[in-house]
């Protein structure tokens, strides 16, 4: 029994061991499959993963890239749109600093980017509040200035020749032409044009203007009779001529003692346009002064008139001559130079809120010469003055001798009526008051006020409303003033 039951284990024993090796062969066989299965899906598999999530990758680049893009792109846009509002923003406030506060709000609302801009809107409401607090100023008290051409160098000027006495009585140095400028503005005065006083209707008429001010500001009309550098002035320290520097700006030339040309502001013009960058609101909707030109030695210290050309012996004056002996090759074709100079620097003035007035041709008083005499008088001016500056209706008398009293001028005044016949309609003298205006059915009559050595020197009281006299007074120019 015993070896039976041995055998039977034996026999148990040795099925176990068969089926231990089956079931190991088995899993071997699995295993492999296994494995085998493993690197089929590795080589058929995970390179389509691959490239779907590297592809995955470059679409999430791309798409940062474009995002980052469009964000600068964006933020360009709205610098350059920024700027652009920033930019009609300052045009517009210094339209609103000359007080065409109309203008600066229409250049604002003409912008497509208005309705969306705050900024703009903000300073449409600003102009809009200034505007209706102006009030109109009236017109019969605003006072009318004027100056010679100003002294630069006072040591020419005033060393004892024969023409230091004229020049001291009738001139103001240009540190004393400064200092009122800067006293008037700081008092706030505010240049206005004679054409903002009045208006002239199509059938000859003149009606009165309207000048609209905040408070505290006031109108004057500013003007500077001949402007020629004429001949005789040649030395003795004033500027030789105005003209168009390397930017286009009008300035004057100097000649210094060496024989250099030196260029700036050595006049009233370029110092103006220099005092109006600084200070816009000194110019009324950007107006400034008025020239009053004569014609006989030329214009703006061009010699443009027509004896330079044809060299007529019986007008040629001893200055003219001297000229000509100094200058021998001025032919027509350098004459004809100094016309298209002279036109554009006056094409420049007027395109920067200056006028010209005829200060007649020949420097006379009309009423003293008569009206034969003021004809040809008048005639040489339209030909070599208005054909160089352009037309005006405007004169401003020399000597400040008007062509009638105080009462209205009528067409009983043949003076008058020439004038008017040959389309001036603004009339202007010389009153020591503090303003003079009339207005009649067909003219503006203005006095002036001589801001010179001899007003100063004689009634310095005259001018408290501009000026102290004694804060000015440029201490190089000689005393007593010669009385007239």
């Amino acid at each position: 029994m015993d070896e039976r039951d041995k055998v039977t284990r034996e026999r148990r024993e040795k099925r176990k061991r068969r089926e231990l090796v089956m079931k190991s062969i088995i899993s071997l066989l699995v295993l492999v499959i296994v494995l085998l299965v493993v690197v089929l899906v590795k080589d058929a598999i995970i390179p389509e993963v691959s490239r779907k999530l590297v592809q995955k990758k470059e679409r999430e680049v791309s798409a940062e890239k474009e995002k980052k893009k469009a964000e600068t792109e964006g933020k360009a846009q709205v610098k350059d749109v920024s700027a652009e509002v920033q930019s009609l923003i300052a045009q517009s406030d210094r339209m609103a600093a000359q007080y065409d506060y109309d203008g600066a709000i229409a250049l604002l609302q003409s912008s497509p980017e208005y309705t969306g801009s705050q900024d703009m809107q903000d300073a449409v409401v600003r102009y809009q509040q200034t505007k209706e607090s102006c009030t109109a100023y009236p017109l019969d008290q605003i006072t009318h200035v004027f100056f010679h051409t100003m002294i630069w160098d006072t040591a020419k000027a005033f060393d004892g020749d024969q023409d230091e006495g004229g020049y001291n009585q009738v001139m103001t140095t240009m540190s004393e032409f400064a200092g009122i400028m800067e006293s008037m503005y700081e008092k706030g005065y505010v240049m206005v044009s004679l054409h903002d006083m009045c208006v002239v209707n199509e059938d000859g008429t003149v009606s009165r203007g309207e000048i609209r001010l905040p408070a505290g500001k006031k109108p004057f009309v500013l003007s500077q009779d001949d402007v020629s550098y004429y001949h005789y002035m040649d030395g003795d320290g004033f500027a030789g001529r105005l003209i168009l520097d390397e930017n286009g700006e009008v300035k004057n030339t100097y000649i210094e003692d060496d024989g250099s040309v030196s260029v700036g502001d050595y006049d009233m013009v370029p110092w103006i346009d220099t005092f109006v960058k600084e200070h816009p609101d000194f110019s009324y909707y950007g107006h400034k002064g008025i020239l009053a030109l004569t014609g006989y030695e030329g214009v703006l210290g061009y010699r443009t008139d027509e004896v330079y050309r044809t060299r007529e012996s019986s007008r040629v004056t001893e200055y003219q001559q001297a000229f000509f002996d100094a200058n021998p090759d001025f032919d027509e074709a350098a004459w004809q130079q100094e016309v298209d100079q002279a036109r554009a620097v006056a094409d420049a003035m007027k395109a920067n809120g200056w006028e010209f007035a005829s200060h007649t041709w020949g420097h006379i008083s009309p009423a003293a010469r008569g009206l034969d005499v003021t004809r040809t008088d008048t005639e040489r001016w339209l030909n070599n003055v208005a054909s160089v500056v352009g037309d005006t209706d405007v004169i401003i008398f020399a000597f400040g001798a008007d062509i009638g009293g105080w009462e209205p001028y009528t067409q009983d005044n043949e003076l008058f009526a020439y004038f008017k016949q040959q389309g001036f309609n603004i009339f202007c003298n010389v009153d020591s008051s503090q303003y003079w205006v009339q207005f009649g059915n067909t003219f503006m009559r203005q006095g002036r006020r001589n801001l010179d050595g001899y007003r100063m020197y004689y009634n310095p009281e005259m001018l408290s409303d501009l000026f102290d006299v004694d804060s000015v007074w440029d201490s190089s120019r000689p005393t007593p003033v010669p009385q007239m």
